[in-house]
């Protein structure tokens, strides 16, 4: 038996959802009911996404572009009235070691990761405490609670889930939560582990073995079966956590 979440009728946006992690959150909704709408940057990745999802809307936007991500805002609350559910999930980086990375890398880094989720954690913040309701999800991840992975991107999601804190104790007295998820190593199709089991099978196996007590990677579902429970009101007393979904990865134990 299915347990009732509560988010049948709820208006849910999540960026970077025309593939993977956001994708397979943008499915569980619908299953739960929701209204789902995805955000991406290729038109032709949302309307396949659309083909396969059903009854989805889809936005087109650079969210690392402060005035694409106030207009869809802006788009999104003219045709629905309200936000009940923001997942951000967009996000990625480049670079190597810190001497080795080029401090625009940084920049950049913090530009897909973190100031899109700021910027449109605000916007729907102010919408949800108009209504006394409303969900925050953040897509962080393990690396931004520990060292490991790119630089650029530890620090970028560190300062997400710092974020997350600060809003959450700031507006879960109004009826609204705010949470992050730490994903640990995630394979879907088109993925950076898929490029990489592609290209060095051996390694990647060795890599399982040796960092992920779970012997495998996660999937996609098992990141977004957490973010619907965090979005519902059984996790009504859970404000300003980072969840670390991860099958043991992570070293730290808090």
């Amino acid at each position: 038996m299915q347990m009732d979440l509560g988010l049948a009728n709820k208006h849910v946006l999540i960026t970077g959802a025309s593939r993977g992690i956001g994708k397979a959150i943008a499915k569980q909704f619908l299953d739960e009911g929701a209204y789902v709408s995805i955000v991406g940057r290729t038109m032709t990745s949302l309307e396949q996404a659309k083909s396969d999802l059903g009854n989805i809307d889809i936005y087109q936007v650079d969210v690392t572009n402060e005035e694409e991500r106030a207009q869809l805002m802006h788009q999104f609350l003219s045709k629905n009235g309200k936000i009940d559910v923001l997942v951000n999930n967009a996000g990625g980086s480049s670079g190597g070691t810190v001497l080795q990375t080029d401090l625009s890398q940084f920049y950049e880094a913090f530009d897909s990761n973190y100031f899109p989720a700021v910027h449109l954690s605000k916007i729907a913040a102010e919408e949800m405490v108009k209504k006394k309701s409303g969900s925050i999800i953040n897509i962080a991840s393990i690396y931004g609670r520990e060292s490991g992975g790119l630089v650029t991107y530890n620090n970028a999601k560190a300062a997400l889930i710092s974020f997350t804190k600060s809003l959450a104790d700031e507006v879960i007295h109004q009826g609204v939560n705010v949470n992050s998820i730490a994903p640990g190593s995630v394979y879907h199709k088109q993925g950076v582990w898929e490029k990489r089991m592609d290209e060095r099978p051996e390694q990647i196996k060795e890599f399982i073995a040796q960092e992920i007590p779970a012997g495998r990677f996660g999937t996609p579902e098992e990141i977004a079966q957490a973010v619907v429970f965090l979005a519902s009101n059984k996790a009504s007393w859970i404000a300003g956590a980072c969840v670390t979904v991860d099958g043991g990865q992570s070293k730290s134990n808090i």
